[in-house]
Order: C-alpha cells, then structure tokens, then sequence
C-alpha cells in the first residue's frame, strides 16, 4: 500500500536549514557554555540533511558499531531517497505546530527523542526495502536500546507524524500509519497473538492516539478518529469519533476534523447519536 504524502506548505529542507542556523547563532549567544556543543551538533555543519545524519550517528554510535560506521549507514539512504530527508523536516516541523512545549526546530532536532527514533526508523525501513533485513533489524535493536522506542523496519509510517515524549512506543511489522498522526508515549499498535500475515493495526490520517493507548489487531482505524488514553482498541474505528474505554466503545465525535494536528483530546458528545454510525461502528 502507498503511503499519501503531506500536504504541502511547509519549509524546504533548505529553508528549515537556514531557520536552525538563526537559532544556533543566537543559541550561542545565550550559551556561550555550550558553544562547543553548539557548534560540532549544528553550525559546523551545512545541509539539513548532514545535521541530522550527524545527530542520529551520534546517538546510535556505541562500543559495538562506531559513530563513523553508523554515518555509513545512514548517508546511503539519504542519497538515495531524498522523501527520507523530506519527511524529516515535515516531521520536525510539525512539532513546532503541535507541541506547546517546543520552543523552536533546533531543540526539537537536537533533544526530542520522538522525532530521533522516527528518523532512525526511515533508515531502517530503507535497508528493509532493499532486503538487507539483518541490518535493519540491526538498527532496529539499537534504537529500542537507545530511544526506548521499538518500530518494526517493515511497518509503513507516512509523513507529518508526531510521536510525543515516544517512551514505550510500539509499532508491529505489518502496521500502517498514514499522514498527519499523532500518538503519545506507551502506545502499543501490536497483535492480538501469535498470527502470521497481515495482523496489524492500519491508523488513517489525522488520527490522534493518546498515551498508553492499545490498538490490536488487523483493524482499521480511521480517518479523524480519537483514541483516547489508556484505551484497548480489539475492532475498527470509524471516522471523526472517539472511541474509550477496555475494549473501547464509541463514546462521541471528535470534535475537530483533524485531531492529531489540533492536539485536541476532549470529546463532543451533544447532539451525538451513535445509532447514525451504528453501521461502521465496533461490533458489541
């Protein structure tokens, strides 16, 4: 299945580049104790895509595999698929609209490990594509170790998506996830046992997953919809509700169009009559 690409309306990565730079010199100027820090994490280098090629070396590196192995290892897919340096700047960039704790693109890039093992995904899922599964799987490993994040190198994640504080993340091989979503940390889209094939949960765009949520199986989440915290989520989702609860029920409407870029967590339940969703809604 293709993943949809982002709306467009974002920076470039050149442009994204340029916005880091300004906030590192002024950075600089209100840190001068980190200036060395500053200067080998960012301005030393000149593209988007060499900084964060950096960054995740550096966080990946380890007495196993070498910081200058792991540059290897990331640079070839950058240069050859240049969508992977492109989600990553939509993906920064969408923390900024959505985190009121970010206080710009540099900080985001440089500190928050939601966004870090996102990216590290993307390198694995390339080498995955190309067959190199035991380097994937390799990478893999390491981010879990890392990042306390665990995301299959075969899972389908789109563009424009926010893993917020991401601690205890996972996402199982056959999971797709497309544009514009945002979970919270201890989300679990996983398995319902030990099936073959296909078994995985499919989350459409805009859906909002909230902390420690549990989506299980092969089920559609879609488009709109709310996961509401500490939920356990064993059947499909319909579109613009939010569904609560162990297992989850349909609980209301969500009450924007686009929950994951509103961040909006709170349920519109007036006027709500379940029976009008009553077709597409999870069986009793």
């Amino acid at each position: 299945m293709s993943i949809p690409q982002a709306k467009q309306g974002y920076l470039s990565p050149q442009q994204l580049w340029e916005e880091i730079e300004r906030e590192a010199e002024q950075e600089l100027e209100n840190e001068p104790l980190l200036s060395t820090y500053i200067y080998s994490t960012v301005t030393y280098h000149k593209t988007f895509a060499d900084v964060l090629m950096f960054h995740l070396a550096s966080k990946l590196g380890g007495p196993t595999l070498a910081d200058r192995n792991w540059m290897k290892i990331i640079a070839d897919p950058f240069k050859d698929d240049p969508q992977i340096v492109e989600s990553a700047c939509i993906d920064l960039q969408v923390i900024s609209e959505r985190d009121p704790a970010c206080t710009g693109y540099m900080t985001s890039l440089l500190y928050f490990k939601g966004y870090q093992a996102l990216q590290c995904y993307r390198v694995a899922n390339w080498y995955w594509k190309k067959g190199r599964k035991f380097l994937a799987l390799f990478i893999q490993s390491r981010i879990s170790e890392v990042f306390s994040v665990d995301i299959h190198p075969a899972a389908q994640i789109g563009t424009g998506i926010f893993v917020d504080h991401a601690h205890g993340i996972v996402i199982g091989e056959t999971v797709v996830v497309e544009d514009n979503v945002s979970m919270l940390h201890a989300v679990t889209l996983g398995g319902t046992g030990n099936e073959k094939g296909d078994r995985h949960p499919k989350v459409r765009r805009g859906v909002l997953i909230g902390a420690g949520a549990k989506v299980l199986g092969n089920i559609e989440i879609n488009e709109g919809a709310i996961i509401a915290a500490s939920s356990v989520v064993l059947e499909d989702v319909p579109a613009h509700v939010t569904v609560a609860g162990i297992p989850a029920r349909i609980t209301g409407h969500a009450r924007t169009e686009n929950p994951a870029l509103d961040m909006d967590h709170r349920l519109a339940v007036e006027g709500f009559d379940p029976c009008t969703i009553c077709d597409a809604a999870p069986k009793k």
